[in-house]
């Protein structure tokens, strides 16, 4: 399981510089439509239906610590900070993690004093968020929910989705679901911030994998394109290195550029979003490393 190790004073910076450059205006297109990306069919369940990318156990178990090294651990507080002070949440204020994970983001956010839910469809991540708010002596709602049908009785001031959780349904419309859900989970004039990997970010810096020690575990990654630059198939080998045990997986992120996701969360109920190369308001242009997008509903 994921869990935080460390968190050190040089990490706990939250100052972040207020906006500097607006991006201009995206263009409009009304013949923009929906892309069928069908990724190659993965080995059947134990009911012999279809996997999903998420069935997975053993992996998502070893997968965490791997991923979510120290380094990324370090980068919470800082985003957690952005976080609250792009959605101008006071504390009590109520947010929503939606894919949460192993609960980086959520922990962090929760000692900012704000009232945390974190949603994940994989129970090995929110057993480790569950862990990390215990050692860190804070409280969060975790919800084992499908994000194409999660709902709430309780609106949030603000929602996130954060890290490149999102574009692994099998299609398009599954995704739009997760997008529609979340605007429906969001008050009025509450906040969506999301940041992940786009398209335009995949291209520039696309490598056909790597491999690397960490965790105990020898990584092999391989990524390869689907389609047209569709989507960007990875397939993960972790090796155990004591008792040479291995576990593999398989999973395809469809690939969004800035301009379809911005159209497809105005379409589902969105009043304005904005597309930033960081959390600090870069411009989203060659330089950008990521991306992330500020909705308001």
């Amino acid at each position: 399981m994921a869990k935080k190790t460390k968190k050190t004073a040089a990490t706990a910076d939250a100052q972040q510089t207020g906006r500097t450059t607006r991006p201009r205006t995206m263009p409009s297109d009304d013949a923009f439509t929906f892309q069928p990306l069908v990724p190659n069919t993965p080995a059947p369940n134990a009911a012999g239906q279809k996997k999903s990318w998420f069935e997975n156990e053993d992996f998502w178990k070893n997968y965490g610590p791997i991923m979510f090294d120290s380094a990324h651990w370090a980068e919470a507080p800082g985003v957690a900070a952005a976080v609250q002070k792009i959605a101008g949440l006071k504390k009590g204020a109520r947010i929503l993690d939606a894919g949460c994970g192993p609960g980086r983001i959520s922990v962090e956010l929760a000692l900012l004093g704000l009232d945390v839910t974190g949603v994940d469809i994989i129970q090995a991540e929110l057993d480790a968020a569950a862990e990390t708010a215990a050692d860190e002596g804070v409280d969060i709602a975790l919800v084992n929910a499908d994000l194409r049908t999660y709902t709430t009785d309780r609106p949030f001031d603000a929602a996130v989705n954060l890290y490149t959780s999102f574009g692994y349904c099998d299609t398009m419309e599954e995704d739009v679901q997760i997008l529609r859900h979340i605007c429906g989970a969001v008050k009025d004039d509450g906040w969506f911030i999301m940041e992940m990997t786009s398209r335009e970010i995949a291209v520039r810096y696309f490598t056909p994998g790597e491999w690397f020690e960490r965790a105990g575990k020898t990584v092999l990654t391989e990524f390869t394109v689907e389609g047209a630059w569709e989507g960007l198939r990875s397939r993960w080998v972790l090796i155990d290195n004591k008792t040479g045990g291995r576990i593999e997986h398989e999973f395809v992120q469809r690939l969004y550029s800035a301009v379809e996701l911005k159209r497809l969360l105005l379409g589902v109920g969105f009043s304005s979003a904005e597309v930033y190369g960081d959390f600090a308001f870069a411009p989203y242009n060659e330089n950008a490393k990521t991306m992330v997008i500020v909705a308001r509903k």
